[in-house]
């Protein structure tokens, strides 16, 4: 279990903690704040799940590109954010390209 799955979970619990307690003191404000921090704890353990499964691909991978990848695994674990920038703006690119032909 990668760090990014505990503090999804703690931010998760977190949320719906503070969400509970802005429900029972009619606080919207801190109803919302507790929503925001559950779907932000639910994404980042989303991540984490997807970087876990990486480092199993990682393993099987050949010998000479498992170094490159650990590397890459590395980056996205210290930077989730800006992955998962890169990543959708890949996505955006490959989408444009696909539909000029």
């Amino acid at each position: 279990m990668t760090d990014q799955r505990i503090n999804g979970t703690v931010e998760t619990l977190t949320g719906k903690a503070r969400s509970a307690i802005g429900r029972l003191t009619g606080d919207s404000r801190l109803q919302l704040d507790g929503r925001l921090n559950e779907v932000k704890g639910k994404a980042r353990d989303a991540y984490g799940r997807v970087i876990d499964g990486l480092d199993g691909l990682v393993e099987k991978a050949p010998a000479d590109l498992r170094e490159p990848a650990r590397q890459g695994l590395d980056f996205a674990r210290r930077k989730p954010l800006l992955t998962t920038g890169i990543v959708a703006g890949l996505a955006l690119l490959l989408t444009g390209l696909g539909r000029r032909r």
